[in-house]
């Protein structure tokens, strides 16, 4: 996992990542993954799209993102 990701990277080209699923999951199996991708960077990808782009962020940003929806501050946001 020496390798550096770009956000867009195919999900598919990430070499050795372990994709996890929340277990919330829908029955349709449709979900945000999450893979840790290098020491300090985790991505993330559609699982209705596993070959598609994936998003890449630190790990303080993944820290400060689920911080905030810990928090609530996002709640305004559901569909």
């Amino acid at each position: 996992m020496g390798q550096v990701f770009s956000n867009g990277v195919a999900a598919s080209s990430i070499d050795g990542a372990t994709w996890r699923k929340a277990r919330a999951s829908d029955s349709y199996n449709a979900c945000v993954e999450i893979a840790r991708v290098a020491e300090d960077e985790v991505a993330l990808r559609n699982s209705r799209f596993p070959e598609g782009p994936a998003l890449v962020f630190t790990r303080a940003e993944v820290i400060a993102f689920l911080a905030g929806a810990r928090a609530g501050e996002f709640d305004g946001m559901t569909v």
